[in-house]
């Protein structure tokens, strides 16, 4: 269960867009292609003859945008493709799940003890479909894109400050309308340290890649776009091939996208703090 939420053009993880970068600068001068949607193989399509058959995308790809660690993921959603539209749906770094390998976690921990693959298994029980295809980018490109972009222009709704240096985070911005460099952009996104915490979080994240979806619109980009795709496919991990990333870019520009939030409520559990998927009253 999820709560949905429709727009004309809403927002959707900037891992998302960085994947879309990549995908259409490969596919931009190679592929106008007739898309169908449903299983599909993860195998090499050639692009030495004309495409014959339409390209199929898979119905389900985990997206995921881990921290400079490489161990935990910042960023997790599922993205369902049908004939009717795109639909992503965010998960809470902090959800609650029970692993069979793992134990109890945050969910955001898994990626560090399983991989992919525990991560990809959790979401599919979550969201109730299967996911063989993942997308899984570095979020430490967002300093390098940001600064390559002559950085991004945000309203920020207050003052954000917060410092670890086990993980060398150090935030101080100010309130008000700014243009953050790369760094201050990672401050704000990975900020969750007041009442809101991964809630805010998850809402700066929107913020941010509308910003920055209106900034990529400016023609004057264009002329930067090879440093943002090579920024995009140097800190990019798929099992899709370039030709389906390139697909997902046209779905997105010519198909309706809704997002949603995972269902869910804020708890406690041995002390920690989680949330919980569903019901609480049937949590137990």
């Amino acid at each position: 269960m999820v709560q949905s939420t429709s727009q004309a053009r809403p927002p959707y993880p900037l891992l998302f867009l960085l994947a879309l970068l990549a995908g259409l600068g490969f596919g931009a001068g190679v592929l106008r292609p007739t898309l169908a949607i449903g299983e599909s193989s993860t195998a090499e399509p050639s692009i030495a003859a004309p495409i014959q058959q339409p390209l199929v995308l898979p119905r389900e790809v985990l997206l995921l945008g881990v921290d400079q660690s490489g161990r935990l993921t910042d960023v997790i959603a599922s993205l369902n493709l049908s004939e009717e539209g795109l639909h992503l749906t965010q998960i809470p770094r902090d959800t609650f799940v029970r692993s069979s390998e793992h134990g109890e976690q945050k969910i955001n921990a898994l990626y560090h003890y399983g991989g992919v693959e525990a991560v990809s298994r959790q979401v599919s029980d979550l969201v109730g479909r299967q996911l063989e295809h993942h997308i899984v980018v570095n979020l430490k490109a967002l300093r390098q894109l940001a600064d390559a972009l002559g950085g991004l222009e945000l309203e920020v709704n207050k003052p954000l400050r917060y410092r670890d240096r086990s993980q060398g985070l150090s935030i101080n911005i100010p309130a008000g309308t700014q243009r953050l460099n790369g760094e201050q952009l990672e401050g704000f996104l990975r900020f969750r340290h007041d009442e809101e915490g991964d809630l805010g979080r998850m809402r700066r994240q929107k913020q941010a890649v509308e910003a920055l979806r209106s900034q990529l619109s400016d023609p004057t980009v264009v002329l930067r776009l090879p440093q943002l795709l090579a920024v995009a496919s140097e800190h990019l991990d798929t099992n899709l091939n370039p030709l389906q990333l390139a697909g997902l870019a046209h779905q997105l520009a010519k198909q309706p996208l809704s997002s949603s939030q995972l269902q869910g409520h804020l708890g406690y559990r041995n002390g920690i703090s989680y949330w919980f998927f569903g019901d609480p009253d049937q949590q137990s």
